[in-house]
């Protein structure tokens, strides 16, 4: 029976046609494992993960491992994408189990969703000392029909121990300079001074670390931490993680070198790294930072944006060679010297190979390269070399392109809107902004849900316009606040300031603990065999730091001193983490940086189509204090603005009939200025 034909996810209907009886995650498919008495066999993976497809390809497509598969198992399919909550207990017991982690996960779970047997790949055939699928499906059969106690005993512990693995982190009080301190210090233990970035290979940009690296450097004037932001943007900029001819980053690097990516695309990747090098380049100017921050941002309006006017989620990393005719990793994205010269010809494809490094021997599989700026290529006319990138970029679109996943993911589209608005006023591209309202638009439109007789709530996904049936994660909240908050500080509409303020508000009601911990899931969502709760920063902020970087922007916005003391509360996990595993907490860090700058409250008043007011708008966008707020607005009378206005905005006035900016501290305010230089002056970092 095809049960997934009907689902949204892309994920699930690439399965829709394998011979195993797939369910969706559901309660009928254990009721049915309950009937027939026999496991459950979860596996969790999404999309663009390779190691999904290839294990579909060897064992899933299998008719002889599929109808063992039938047989003796119920079998379920989850989409980690849409359900990051199932994912969320199962990965963790599958950590602690075996000390790692990953996708394809295998999990196989009794009728009342306990697990007690776990992996993640495996392969069709013994190797490397792993056993084959095949082998792993017989022995949890075996075990389950000849040792039944002894597998349900296994279960029982398990989610014990999970159960007893509770955070408890609203003791540790909220985050002072010291631990700060000292998670720079730690950073710089682990920081790769050669290559960039942190830790050895596989190497992961570290988008979160980054951002609390700059905003480090800008309240306390760290040259070293800048240095460290800096010189790892330059690394992955001129790497093969990114793409040197349409933009964007890849998820990921195999090596220590940034040269092979594992070529997966990924939407939250693309929508924090383009904020990172906007950022950068509003502290220091730099001219790289400023192409990679506007490419990326391209790349994700050219290649993700959805005909609704979301953003998607992914992009695969396989697709069919043009060399081999077969399906493969990277051949979307690699070039051997041969390609490139029947692209651009001998003298131009002879330029092209030692400017992005693509060498006789090749970087990558099969004698390809994946293209770099080297640091020692030729010297080369920039003109001359924007066409050969045009004329490459052209061509490569004639091959077979990777595969999209067309979902829109709340808490990714929030990250995306952020990005896209702050591009779009920092380097005058109107047309960002755009994107990112329409973005807004979907949201608002699609995910909200306040039927009636429900407590209404932020739907996870949407596909081709239609809201999916998952209810949305912690993260999902404090993502989309996040996107509307920075929304509205870029246009000056309130509304969007209205809709974070609905969010942040469930979030205090439906996912916050009385000791001021937070959960990824509502209090009224479906109940695993545990509530997830994971404030670590991976892939993506943990919706633990999202929310609270959303709640503490909120307040500073509203004055709201109930969102404040949930900010504070939730940021003990800073205190708690931050010296001790700061690339894990690098979202939280970042906001724990704005709670010590303030942040500052911006509030600028003045006409609407006045030169002058949007100088002193651009000036307070363009500050680098961390964290900061921006109002912008017409002038206040001292009675106070009319409905839907900016809180900040209350009683401000013009000075000499002059547009005004007023740069504050918990409303308490700095001398008024109508001088973009010296309201930059006022936004600049908090020296010791």
């Amino acid at each position: 029976m095809n049960r997934l034909a009907g689902m949204t996810s892309p994920y699930l209907l690439q399965h829709a046609d394998n011979p195993v009886d797939w369910w969706p995650w559901e309660p009928e498919a254990f009721e049915e494992a309950r009937r027939r008495n026999v496991p459950v066999l979860l596996s969790v993976g999404y999309s663009a993960c390779h190691w999904c497809h290839v294990m579909a390809h060897e064992s899933f497509e299998d008719e002889l491992t599929a109808g063992y598969m039938n047989e003796h198992f119920v079998n379920i399919k989850v989409d980690r994408e849409e359900r990051p909550d199932v994912d969320a207990v199962y990965m963790e017991a599958v950590q602690a189990a075996t000390g790692q982690g990953g996708w394809p996960m295998t999990v196989f779970l009794t009728a009342d969703a306990e697990p007690f047997y776990f992996g993640t790949y495996f392969p069709p055939e013994p190797r490397h000392g792993m056993p084959s699928f095949m082998q792993v499906l017989e022995g949890v059969r075996a075990a389950w029909v000849g040792r039944p106690e002894e597998v349900a005993e296994v279960a029982q512990k398990i989610v014990r121990d999970l159960a007893g693995r509770q955070l408890d982190y609203g003791k540790a009080g909220t985050p002072g300079p010291e631990e700060l301190a000292q998670a720079l210090l730690g950073l710089t233990r682990e920081y790769d001074a050669t290559r960039g970035g942190f830790g050895g290979a596989p190497k992961f940009p570290p988008s979160m670390v980054l951002e609390f690296l700059l905003r480090h450097h800008a309240r306390t004037g760290s040259e070293g931490a800048l240095q460290m932001a800096a010189d790892t943007c330059e690394a992955m900029a001129r790497g093969g993680i990114y793409d040197q001819l349409g933009g964007g980053f890849a998820r990921y690097s195999v090596d220590r070198e940034w040269v092979v990516p594992h070529f997966e695309k990924m939407l939250y990747d693309n929508a924090l790294l383009c904020r990172v090098y906007a950022h950068l380049w509003r502290a220091t100017g730099s001219e790289l930072a400023r192409r990679v921050a506007l490419e990326t941002a391209d790349f994700m309006v050219r290649e993700l944006r959805t005909a609704e006017g979301g953003f998607a989620s992914a992009l695969d990393a396989d697709s069919e060679d043009p060399l081999t005719g077969k399906h493969a990793e990277g051949a979307y994205y690699a070039w051997t010297p041969a390609q490139l010269r029947e692209v651009l010809g001998e003298g131009d494809g002879e330029l092209a190979a030692g400017y992005f490094g693509v060498t006789q021997e090749g970087t990558f599989e099969h004698g390809a390269s994946v293209l770099q700026l080297p640091q020692d290529g030729p010297a080369v006319d920039a003109e001359r070399i924007a066409g050969i990138r045009a004329r490459l970029l052209a061509a490569r679109a004639e091959r077979p392109a990777p595969g999209r996943d067309d979902k829109v993911v709340a808490a990714w589209n929030g990250l995306a809107i952020a990005a896209l608005a702050e591009c779009g006023a920092y380097f005058e591209r109107p047309d960002l902004v755009e994107r990112a309202t329409e973005a807004a638009d979907l949201l608002v439109r699609v995910h909200f849900d306040a039927a009636a007789g429900r407590a209404p709530r932020l739907a996870r996904t949407s596909k081709d316009g239609h809201v999916g049936a998952n209810a949305g994660v912690l993260e999902d909240y404090g993502d989309v606040a996040e996107g509307f908050l920075a929304l509205a500080s870029v246009t000056g509409e309130g509304v969007w300031l209205e809709f974070a303020g609905f969010l942040v508000d469930l979030v205090l009601d439906r996912f916050t603990a009385e000791d001021g911990s937070l959960y990824d899931t509502a209090h009224d969502a479906e109940k695993l065999i545990r509530r997830p709760q994971d404030p670590t920063d991976t892939a993506a902020p943990s919706g633990w730091t999202a929310a609270a970087g959303a709640l503490l922007s909120y307040a500073a916005h509203t004055g709201s001193e109930a969102h404040r003391t949930a900010a504070e509360r939730a940021l003990g996990v800073v205190a708690a983490l931050g010296p001790r595993v700061p690339r894990f907490i690098g979202h939280g860090l970042s906001v724990a940086e704005a709670l010590l700058d303030g942040p500052r409250e911006v509030a600028v008043v003045g006409h609407p189509e006045d030169p002058a007011r949007a100088a002193l708008h651009r000036a307070a966008l363009l500050g680098t204090a961390p964290g900061a707020v921006v109002a912008v607005g017409l002038p206040q009378p001292a009675e106070g603005g009319g409905e839907g206005e900016f809180p900040l905005l209350a009683e401000r006035t013009l000075v000499r009939d002059l547009p005004t900016a007023y740069v504050c501290r918990h409303f308490v305010c700095a001398r008024p200025t109508t001088d973009p230089v010296e309201l930059g002056e006022q936004l600049g970092a908090v020296r010791p």
